[in-house]
């Protein structure tokens, strides 16, 4: 399936690019030049999630945001599954394909694991951590709770059928209304139940890629502990709640912590200028 939204240059305003995956056809912005910074979505954004942060950054960092397969302006392959192990698999085969060396990874939501599982395989390649609001571990009991209720049949309706995480769940979790045309850009890129596969299967990661996360628990202390790590955190986040930075400061003991205390769980929509800020003062 190919989506044929297009993005208002008002909104979005940056050149599309494309990359023929071994799994299918995915979008990506390459704005800027500098230091690489690999910026990883979540659930159920895409690259428009980081407009905020990309227009602010690109006159410094060399901004690389991209939609996994299955989300935002990317295919919907046939025969795709739409786990995270597959969205490390082609988000690492265009790191590869654009030769990013010592960049930077920032990860929100899923984009944590998926960011960091990339850049596990490439430590030699990366000089910088950038997380916000996700983890990198076996999920917690309330968020395998979460996988279960989101699994369930009548919930994966909701979600493939009524578009529930855009319709329901995201204006609930951040502090910023969007406008009318913000809404859209989340709503058009998805507009039938087949173009929501991947955002469904998302919930059901948490409790199935649970070996991926539990490599992701020794992997990333061992190859990207050493590395400068910032913390952007929404502290209104009722999910991730501050207490997960605990283990984020162990893992990453040369880490700066940027509290955004107005912040839900979408931190790209709700603290845009604090986070560019932020990445600027520790990378720039």
């Amino acid at each position: 399936m190919t989506i044929t939204f297009a993005p208002d240059p008002a909104l979005y305003p940056f050149e599309s690019n494309w990359f023929e995956s071994s799994a299918g056809r995915m979008h990506y912005i390459d704005e800027g030049s500098g230091r690489p910074i690999l910026l990883c979505h979540g659930n159920p954004t895409w690259s428009f999630l980081y407009r905020g942060i990309v227009t602010r950054l690109r006159d410094r960092f060399r901004c690389v945001a991209i939609d996994y397969l299955g989300f935002g302006l990317s295919g919907r392959p046939e025969h795709y599954g739409y786990t995270i192990e597959e969205h490390v698999r082609t988000v690492g085969e265009l790191v590869d394909q654009l030769a990013l060396d010592q960049f930077i990874v920032m990860g929100q939501d899923w984009g944590g694991p998926i960011g960091t599982a990339v850049a596990t395989g490439r430590a030699d390649r990366v000089s910088g951590i950038v997380l916000g609001n996700t983890w990198f571990w076996p999920a917690a009991l309330r968020f395998r709770l979460f996988s279960r209720v989101m699994s369930t049949r009548w919930m994966q309706r909701k979600i493939i059928e009524e578009n529930f995480f855009v319709e329901k769940l995201m204006p609930r979790a951040m502090t910023k209304e969007l406008s009318a045309a913000e809404k859209d850009h989340y709503r058009d890129v998805q507009p039938t139940p087949a173009a929501r596969q991947g955002v469904a299967e998302m919930p059901k990661q948490i409790v199935a890629a649970q070996p991926l996360l539990e490599r992701l628990s020794r992997e990333v202390p061992a190859k990207l502990g050493s590395k400068p790590a910032l913390f952007a955190w929404g502290m209104k986040d009722f999910g991730f709640r501050p207490s997960m930075l605990r283990r984020m400061r162990v893992t990453f003991p040369d880490h700066v912590l940027v509290e955004l205390p107005n912040a839900k769980h979408y931190i790209q929509e709700d603290a845009p200028a604090e986070i560019a800020e932020a990445i600027g003062r520790r990378f720039g």
